[in-house]
């Protein structure tokens, strides 16, 4: 799917702003609210989360259906044109309606989706409504408990005062960060010719060290209209061009995409009265026996896990924090983050292309786990189609980012307690992850902390991914047996010779707590478990790259686990660093992008 984008031949218009806003009260639906001016509403911000922008609990942990509205006027000009309704992404399931009719509905909280309105418009105001249902359960992803089971999976003590107690309808996340919900990406209404590009494919190849890129477009006439394509370089002059829906472009005198060295082509596509620019990068990803190749050399991942979280605006598109946090990552010599859990909104990755950080891109898929001794295994989640097509959809809008050098298509699921129905479950997903990435970039999935030796999914995958807490979760406080423990995992997965990464360490950590004896919570702690951890992955040749868990401290839900959230950042929510910012900023200066280690 095309980001919306202005040029001679498309208008782009925003919806973004000050919208109208109520929560069902259990009649919505019944009442036919989209159908008139919602009864009683108040103003909310798109894009963003709504839980925390009224001073309401009822608001902050709703559960269940919320309903936006807004009225909006497009120019006569525009309606000669083909005219169509965007949503970046709308948490987690969507029904949309205009001017009283049901447009269609999303299901997936992290990716666009968009309906044709032209058909549909009045002369004048119109009025758009969009219901969202943030609820989760065994068929969402992310994964949701169900039948009131508390989070992490516990159940409520089986006593008579609980047993006497109904408690109404809420949502028992399976994962750790707060379930917002809302409008959380750009509204827009964008506008074609009526024969139009539908997609554009963009393919970088190095072949005995000439550089071509080969493309697709797919317009809407088929094979009626043939596609005019060039290539710009960055300074916008015409490097190659050639006519065809499909075909190549030879590059002299390249300027490749590299880590820290975001240098970006457009691909230009004129289609008939239609015109795209799509920018592109010249790289190259692979895994080699034990390493992971990016322009054929060998690259060491170095950053964080991270969260789209920040105060007000929650899960909500602020480009403001996403810039901030791209020049926090340059700060202390980080190349690359992790999606985790969910897909990122792609202004973030758009900026990311332009900075050189590396992506791991994954999907929402998180929380599939905590099976125990559950008899009804991998049955109980109804995920597995839902799951297909985020994959599809998730590599439909980021196939042509160079800074995505690898898709995640699962945190933490249980694939060791259900060893079989987990190989059956994810190994057509990773298949399918392969079949449709036009530059088959490697794929992988993040295993949690378990019997790495009963694992069947890890050693299927191209690289290991893996979480782990030794010292935190496992032998908290006990460094000495927390080195012991990840040096003798690491010796199993040398045997396994692919290249494994450490996706998620480290140690919940309370701002301007100190010890001069480092304890838990502790900023010297923190540090601590880091240079344990850190000292057995530089013995390790096959290690690729570490990504600290987290990148800042994050929102979770209620719970006596958490006070006021998750404390495992190197930064504070509003990205102050803590000690172990400084000694990530030490440590990674000295560790070059490529040939880190010698394998």
């Amino acid at each position: 799917m095309l980001y919306p984008r202005s040029n001679e031949a498309r208008t782009v218009l925003d919806l973004n702003g000050i919208w109208d806003f109520q929560l069902d009260d259990g009649h919505a639906f019944e009442q036919g609210w989209w159908k008139q001016d919602l009864p009683a509403p108040e103003k909310v911000s798109v894009p963003a989360s709504y839980n925390d922008q009224f001073c309401d609990v009822k608001v902050r942990d709703h559960c269940g259906w919320a309903f936006y509205q807004r009225a909006f006027e497009l120019p006569d000009i525009l309606r000669t044109q083909r005219i169509v309704l965007r949503f970046g992404s709308v948490t987690h399931k969507a029904k949309v309606y205009l001017n009283g009719e049901c447009l269609g509905e999303h299901e997936g909280g992290f990716l666009p989706f968009e309906f044709e309105i032209g058909a549909r418009l009045r002369p004048g105001k119109n009025r758009l409504t969009v219901a969202v249902d943030n609820t989760v359960d065994y068929s969402t992803l992310p994964i949701g408990n169900e039948a009131g089971a508390a989070f992490f999976g516990s159940d409520l003590p089986d006593i008579p005062a609980v047993n006497a107690t109904r408690q109404a309808p809420h949502n028992a996340p399976n994962f750790d960060f707060f379930n917002y919900a809302g409008i959380h990406r750009p509204v827009k209404i964008y506008t074609t010719p009526s024969v139009y590009i539908e997609d554009i494919v963009v393919i970088p190849v190095c072949e005995q060290g000439k550089w071509k890129v080969c493309y697709r477009v797919t317009g809407s006439a088929k094979d009626e209209k043939v596609a005019k394509v060039s290539v710009l370089d960055k300074k916008g002059d015409v490097v190659g061009e050639t006519t065809g829906n499909e075909g190549e472009i030879a590059i002299a005198n390249p300027h490749l995409w590299q880590p820290g060295q975001g240098y970006l082509y457009r691909l230009r596509v004129v289609y008939g009265e239609d015109v795209y620019e799509e920018k592109f990068g010249l790289r190259t990803v692979r895994v080699e026996k034990t390493s992971f190749l990016i322009n054929e050399k060998p690259f060491y991942f170095k950053g964080f896990g991270k969260h789209e979280d920040t105060e007000t605006h929650g899960r909500g598109l602020d480009e403001a924090w996403n810039v901030k946090d791209l020049n926090l990552l340059k700060a202390v010599n980080a190349n690359s983050f992790r999606t985790s859990h969910y897909p990122y909104a792609e202004e973030m990755l758009d900026l990311c292309d332009e900075e050189g950080i590396v992506v791991i891109d994954e999907t929402s898929a998180v929380g599939l786990n905590f099976l125990w001794n559950d008899p009804l295994g991998w049955s109980k989640f109804r995920t597995q189609e839902h799951h297909r097509q985020v994959i599809r959809d998730l590599i439909a809008r980021d196939k042509n980012h160079p800074c995505v050098v690898l898709w995640s298509i699962a945190n933490e699921p249980d694939t060791e307690k259900q060893p079989e129905q987990a190989r059956d479950y994810f190994a057509p997903l990773y298949a399918l992850a392969h079949e449709c990435d036009p530059q088959n970039r490697p794929v992988s999935l993040v295993i949690c902390q378990n019997d790495y030796t009963r694992d069947l999914c890890a050693p299927m995958m191209d690289i290991v991914l893996a979480n782990r807490y030794y010292g935190w979760y496992v032998f908290g406080g006990d460094l000495d047996a927390a080195r012991r423990a990840m040096q003798k995992e690491m010796e199993y997965w040398k045997s396994l010779e692919k290249p494994f990464m450490l996706c998620e360490y480290g140690a919940d950590t309370v701002a301007g707590i100190h010890n001069m004896a480092p304890n838990m919570f502790s900023e010297e702690y923190q540090v601590e478990c880091l240079k344990t951890i850190n000292d057995v992955l530089d013995a390790c040749p096959f290690v690729v790259g570490e990504h600290v868990w987290n990148f800042a401290d994050f929102a979770t839900i209620q719970g006596t686990l958490r006070v006021d959230g998750n404390k495992k950042g190197a930064f504070t929510r509003d990205r102050r660093p803590k000690l172990s910012a400084h000694y990530l900023k030490a440590r990674w200066r000295e560790i070059p992008d490529f040939d880190y280690k010698q394998v």
